[in-house]
């Protein structure tokens, strides 16, 4: 298709930003791009499930402590995860490999961190779900911390916070910017905010249909606020999943909007998510012409340049960049 995707954790810079008077190769660098174009879950509690796994064409696998799993299943579910992790019979080739804890309200996420962060192999993401404040990630950080003890990680855990109730829209730029602070010196680096709909429509009292008119204001400002800290942002579920051209239709809406990916409930759901999250080929040869110019400027001893009618920017460059790489790591 034509059709430009919008699919890259990083924007054109629509806010007004200085220009760089002087880019540079080093003044670029960043951290590792990881593609998460279609979220799956699946229980931490069922092994069946997550032996399925290496079958699945999802970017981020999410193994799941939280929603996934029944109160009763909670302990079975956390030292399950663990002996994935412990003993590497899962092959996480290709995606990220990841896993989402209970909330920190819940009184039960201290204990999946204990479990899970003491594991053989540590997840490359993990995901907190209902942060409604710094606080709330103030603590989490220490307990994070404490749960790694001295385990040499090397890349930092990416961090994916998810986003639920009315206060946490509201304390979203708070929540955010306390991220992005404890990043410095954590051992997480935040990396995206994901939209859990089904828990925020309960929380403002609306009722949800398939076309998410009612979300429409909360969808865009979640992607402003990712966007202006430089995280990623997760759609909503699509919730008739045999509904497949409706998927489409709400999944092209997304990218449209700014969401770099949304989350899945079934397998089948996966192929249609990732394509219309997937940049065209005149994108992919816009960012790949954009790049060669910028390195061509740089041997020139040039700074700022214009680049088919646009000055670049750095939010442009590292735009370019995130695509070519996306695209190197994807097969569908």
């Amino acid at each position: 298709m034509n059709k430009i995707r919008c699919f890259v954790a990083l924007t054109k810079g629509q806010v007004n930003r200085s220009l760089y008077a002087n880019l540079s190769t080093s003044s670029v660098a960043q951290k590792r791009y990881i593609p998460r174009r279609a979220v799956l879950y699946v229980p931490g509690s069922d092994e069946r499930k997550l032996k399925k796994i290496p079958s699945l064409s999802a970017d981020c696998i999410v193994m799941d402590c939280e929603d996934g799993v029944a109160l009763s299943k909670k302990t079975e579910a956390r030292n399950l995860i663990r002996h994935v992790l412990d003993t590497g019979m899962i092959d996480f080739t290709g995606k990220d490999c990841s896993v989402r804890f209970n909330s920190v309200d819940s009184g039960l996420c201290e204990e999946d961190m204990q479990t899970v962060l003491s594991a053989k192999v540590l997840p490359s993401t993990v995901h907190l779900p209902k942060v409604e404040s710094g606080d709330q990630l103030q603590w989490f950080n220490e307990k994070f911390t404490s749960a790694l003890g001295n385990q040499e990680i090397g890349e930092k855990i990416r961090l994916i916070m998810f986003i639920e109730s009315a206060q946490a829209l509201i304390n979203l730029p708070e929540i955010c910017k306390k991220a992005v602070e404890l990043s410095k010196t954590s051992r997480f680096d935040v990396d995206g905010l994901v939209f859990g709909s089904d828990d925020f429509c309960a929380d403002i009292g609306a009722t949800r249909t398939s076309s998410a008119e009612e979300l429409l204001y909360a969808r865009q400002y979640l992607v402003t606020v990712a966007k202006a800290f430089r995280l990623q942002a997760v759609d909503l579920v699509y919730i008739d999943y045999k509904d497949l051209e409706g998927l489409k239709v709400q999944s092209e809406e997304g990218c449209r909007m700014g969401f770099t990916g949304k989350q899945v409930i079934h397998p089948g759901q996966v192929t249609i998510v990732q394509k219309a999250y997937s940049p065209s080929e005149e994108k992919v040869a816009w960012a790949n012409e954009l790049v060669k110019a910028f390195e061509e400027h740089q041997k020139e001893g040039k700074g700022a340049f214009t680049f088919r009618g646009h000055m670049i920017d750095m939010p442009l460059l590292l735009q370019a960049k995130n695509i070519i790489e996306m695209v190197s790591k994807v097969k569908c």
